[in-house]
């Protein structure tokens, strides 16, 4: 539930000085944090809500409804959103290696909920390769769900003004008003487990020996982790994983934030130019290694093929199709 990453850094910036406490999260302690929450925490990750004064806000809101978007003005609101979000001048942005985003609500025939996170690129020439990667991103998620055992967020790519949109529904809520309990990996580690490893393969096995965790659903995201490394997704943290919660027992949460990050700008803006080369498994783990492969296949070839993904990048990710067919043939 702690506020983290780019919406924390938004969310400490806007109340710092109301409660009283630093305008960067990663400088609270478990008391303000507590205080923090128990304040202002009534649309956080999962389905709790900690202490009165949250409660209450959670309980205006029920009553009287934040409006819904509708498709046709759509547009014209994420690009606002987007303005407002740039404007608080939030350190850590996509420069760091992240993107920016905010929360909305939006009415699309089919939904689940109305709840989405928008992730945007920034606008102009400056911003192609985060919008390059937002497509990947939108993409990487559709060829995983081709993974055995793996569902994804659903995702949506926009553009208004420059500006490319992906906008993922929320999958820890239900309709206008459900909550579902959510929980990160990085959390259950430090609750649990006490792993140290970014593996998400030796937590996912020390989750099964706690009995908390399926054998079938610790292979479907060994899966997802193959996934990801033969895509270049060199940010697979902990938080980047995550795990629904029902009686006691964790089943994997859908995938998201697989975007091949080996790709991202470094900190001072300039492009990486290394030559990607396919991990290989070792023999134990050839089948699973071979079916990631299939899928990792489909995503590489996807991008190189989307004209919204700019010529350069989509060269480079031919070039990784090759070498990852050619690796396949070696395994």
């Amino acid at each position: 539930m702690q506020p983290q990453g780019y919406l924390g850094r938004q969310f400490a910036r806007q109340l710092h000085l109301e409660l009283e406490v630093p305008d960067d999260p990663r400088d609270w302690g478990d008391d303000e944090i507590a205080w923090i929450l128990s304040r202002r925490g009534a649309d956080l990750p999962g389905h709790l809500i900690l202490g009165e004064q949250a409660a209450r806000l959670w309980q205006a809101e029920v009553m009287e409804p934040t409006p819904v978007l509708v498709e046709s003005r759509l547009l014209a609101a994420y690009h606002d959103a987007a303005e407002r979000s740039v404007s608080l001048g939030v350190a850590g942005s996509s420069a760091a290696g992240e993107f920016p985003k905010f929360l909305a609500l939006r009415e699309l025939p089919g939904q689940r909920t109305p709840h989405v996170l928008v992730k945007f690129s920034g606008a102009g020439e400056s911003g192609q390769r985060w919008a390059d990667l937002l497509v990947c991103e939108h993409l990487a998620l559709s060829a995983a769900e081709g993974l055995n055992g793996v569902e994804v967020a659903r995702s949506r790519l926009l553009s208004s003004r420059g500006r490319t949109f992906l906008e993922s529904e929320r999958f820890d809520r239900r309709g206008r008003f459900g909550r579902l309990p959510v929980v990160s990996l990085q959390a259950l580690s430090a609750h649990l487990l006490g792993l140290g490893a970014r593996d998400w393969r030796e937590h996912a096995s020390a989750l099964v020996d706690r009995r908390v965790l399926s054998p079938e659903d610790a292979a479907s995201i060994g899966r997802l982790w193959w996934f990801g490394r033969l895509i270049a997704n060199g940010d697979m943290h902990l938080g980047n994983c995550a795990f629904r919660v029902a009686d006691g027992r964790l089943t994997p949460a859908p995938a998201y934030d697989m975007v091949p990050m080996d790709y991202a700008p470094l900190p001072g803006g300039e492009l990486p130019a290394k030559v990607w080369q396919p991990p290989l498994p070792l023999p134990g783990e050839r089948a699973m290694w071979l079916e990631a492969c299939r899928q990792a296949l489909v995503f590489w070839n996807a991008a190189a093929s989307d004209s919204r993904i700019s010529e350069p990048l989509r060269k480079v990710f031919r070039d990784n199709a090759n070498r990852l067919e050619d690796a396949a043939g070696r395994v």
